[in-house]
């Protein structure tokens, strides 16, 4: 992490799962508690967090800005402009300001927020444990420390991506924050076969989460593609070749595009919603 990093102020506007998330790995990264701030819309949330973490709360969202270098948007898309619109005057050339809500695009974003260097970050779920998939948008593509800045600092949560416009941006948080759901419903369908089956629940879900888990770590680990080793451990006209063969039947492949474009709708009906 960049040293600077460490003697910056943050200040985070919502304290949910996702802010939570952020902190604990910004801590266990290496920032110190005492430099970072939070505001919540519910005052109990908010101490609970502050006792929990170290970190200091603050009581309006206009005091954070002012004390904050690095300023992170952390309240749900539907409320977020209505969090900016008393304190769209607060920010300046100097301030980082990083929205983590689905649904409203930069050009949003720029409306409400003149002067600031904006960034669009979308980590997944699995950024609770350090394994996420975190993508990032700059509205200015040119600007090096910005753009070291946010990878720094959204690092400790997992892999970060930088993407090229919007549309990138919409690709990676279907296909990696909804797409974490899409595995949990496979893993379920997973579970509830093996169990009626005669296994327990424990075992059926032990078994379900080691064969995810197993496969997706050989996968990041080997040398071939994902397709050279689904060849390695299917034998012509054996048990696996007639699951596939049914698999693919069923159009399970288009399935999932369906389900990926009615997420990617759906996340476009938001944006026209909160305009």
């Amino acid at each position: 992490m960049n040293p600077l990093l460490k003697t910056q102020k943050i200040g985070f506007i919502g304290a949910g799962n996702m802010a939570q998330a952020m902190i604990k790995g910004l801590i266990e990264g290496g920032i110190p508690a005492k430099n970072i701030f939070a505001t919540n819309r519910s005052e109990g949330k908010l101490l609970k967090l502050a006792e929990s973490f170290k970190i200091n709360p603050v009581k309006s969202n206009g005091e954070l800005i002012d004390q904050c270098e690095i300023i992170i948007l952390a309240v749900k898309p539907q409320d977020l402009l209505v969090a900016l619109e008393p304190v769209t005057r607060a920010f300046d050339e100097h301030k980082i300001v990083i929205s983590v809500a689905a649904g409203i695009r930069m050009e949003m974003l720029e409306r409400y927020i003149h002067e600031a260097r904006l960034a669009r970050v979308m980590p997944n779920t699995p950024s609770l444990i350090g394994r996420g998939v975190i993508g990032y948008l700059l509205n200015d593509d040119d600007d090096d420390a910005l753009d070291s800045t946010v990878a720094d600092l959204f690092a400790p949560l997992g892999r970060v991506i930088q993407v090229n416009d919007e549309d990138q941006f919409e690709t990676l948080m279907i296909s990696c924050s909804s797409g974490t759901g899409f595995v949990f419903e496979m893993m379920m369908y997973w579970q509830d076969w093996i169990e009626e089956h005669g296994f327990s629940a424990e075992e059926a879900q032990v078994m379900t989460i080691e064969t995810f888990v197993g496969a997706s770590l050989l996968a990041a680990q080997a040398r071939e593609g994902v397709e050279e080793l689904q060849a390695r451990v299917t034998s012509k006209k054996g048990v696996t070749a007639a699951g596939l063969q049914s698999m693919r039947e069923l159009e399970i492949e288009r399935a999932l595009r369906i389900s990926f474009e009615k997420a990617a709708m759906r996340n476009k009906e938001m944006a026209r919603e909160i305009k």
